[in-house]
C-alpha cells in the first residue's frame, strides 16, 4: 500500500503544480524516489519532529498548495494530535495526514508502534475525513479523492504486501461511500483495511452459502444510509476490525442498528482487546490469541444465527 501511495502522489504531482510532501524520519530512496527524482523542490524532510511537520504542512496549504504529510501511523496522528487538532482541523485546511503501517503492522516493534485506537480518535476531531483503504487500488482511489475535500484527512494505510481485493469488486470507489467487494448471501461481512482480506480466506473456508463483503474504505464520514440497508438486507453481519472496540466501526454498526429498531439481526464484532499487545511477532502471531483468524471468521460465517446455532 506504501508503494501504491507513492505511485499515486508522484502521478498526482505530474498533473497539478500544487502537490507537495513533508515526511518525518522517513527515507525516500525506496518508494518515494521517484516522487524526490522528479520534484526536488517539492519535498521535505522534518527529521524526528512530527508537530513541526504538521505546522509545515498547514502553512503550505494557507498559501494554496496542497500538502501531505508522510510517516508511520503511530508517529503521523498521535505525537502531532494538537496541531492536527488545531493547525489543520480548526482551520479546516485540505492536508492529507498519511499514517502507514497503522493497526499491527509494524507487531515485531511492539506496542509503541501499534496504531489500535487511531481511527477512534481522528474520528473524534471535527471536520476530519478518515479514510482506510483495504487494498492498493483503494489507496490510488484515496489518494484521487483527496482533492476534492477542502479539509483535512487521515489516510490510514498498512504497510507492504497486501494483495488486491477489488479488481472483481462490483461497485466503484466512491469516497464517503461503502463499497459492495464481493456479492453474497444471509450473512454480510463488513469492514476496512487490509484486514478485510480473511473475509475473503474465511468465504472460501466456511463451506456455507458465501457471504456478501463491504469495504466501509471511508469511516467518517460513515455511510449510515448503506449500513442501514445492510442491517435490513442480512441476517447476520459480522464487523472485522483491525482496531479496539471503542470508537470503532463495530460500535458504531451496534449503535446504528439500535437506533433504527434492527433487533432482528445478528451483529458478531471481531476487534482488538481494550488493552497493549505485548506479544512479539507477526500481526496473526498478536491477533489469533485475541479470537481474530480466518477459523474464527469462518465459524461465524457458518453459523446459522435464525436458529440460534
Amino acid at each position: 500500500m506504501r508503494d501504491a501511495l507513492a505511485r499515486a502522489i508522484t502521478e498526482a504531482a505530474r498533473q497539478r503544480s500544487d502537490v507537495v510532501l513533508v515526511v518525518a524520519d522517513i527515507s525516500p530512496a525506496a518508494a518515494l524516489k521517484t516522487f524526490l527524482d522528479e520534484n526536488p523542490t517539492r519535498i521535505v524532510d522534518v527529521g524526528v519532529s512530527e508537530q513541526a511537520m504538521i505546522g509545515m504542512a498547514a502553512g503550505l496549504a494557507m498559501t494554496g498548495l496542497r500538502p501531505f504529510t508522510y510517516t508511520i501511523a503511530p508517529f503521523a496522528l498521535y505525537r502531532p494530535l494538537e496541531q492536527i487538532r488545531v493547525d489543520l482541523a480548526y482551520q479546516d485546511l485540505p492536508v492529507v495526514v498519511v499514517g502507514v503501517g497503522a493497526g499491527l503492522s509494524y507487531s515485531a516493534l511492539g506496542a509503541t508502534h501499534h496504531t489500535i485506537e487511531d481511527v477512534a480518535i481522528a474520528s473524534a476531531i471535527p471536520n476530519i475525513t478518515v479514510v482506510a483503504p483495504c487494498d492498493p487500488a483503494e489507496t490510488q482511489a484515496a489518494v484521487d479523492a483527496s482533492f476534492g475535500l477542502t479539509g483535512p484527512m487521515y489516510l490510514r494505510l498498512g504497510k507492504s504486501g497486501e494483495p488486491d481485493l477489488t479488481v472483481d469488486a462490483p461497485e466503484p470507489f466512491v469516497l464517503g461511500r461503502i463499497r459492495c467487494l464481493a456479492q453474497g448471501s444471509g450473512t454480510a461481512v463488513i469492514g476496512y483495511g487490509p484486514l478485510l482480506d480473511m473475509a475473503f480466506q474465511a468465504a472460501d473456508l466456511a463451506s456455507a452459502p458465501r457471504p456478501s463483503i463491504y469495504s466501509a474504505h471511508t469511516i467518517k464520514p460513515l455511510d449510515v444510509e448503506r449500513v442501514d440497508r445492510i442491517l435490513r438486507d442480512y441476517d447476520h453481519v459480522i464487523v472485522l476490525e483491525e482496531h479496539v472496540e471503542n470508537g470503532g466501526l463495530g460500535m458504531r454498526v451496534r449503535a446504528r442498528a439500535q437506533q433504527v429498531g434492527a433487533s432482528d439481526t445478528a451483529i458478531t464484532a471481531f476487534h482488538l482487546p481494550d488493552r497493549f499487545l505485548h506479544t512479539y511477532g507477526s500481526k496473526d502471531d498478536l491477533i489469533g490469541p485475541e479470537g481474530i483468524s480466518v477459523e474464527e471468521l469462518a465459524a461465524a460465517i457458518r453459523r446459522d444465527v435464525r436458529h440460534g446455532r
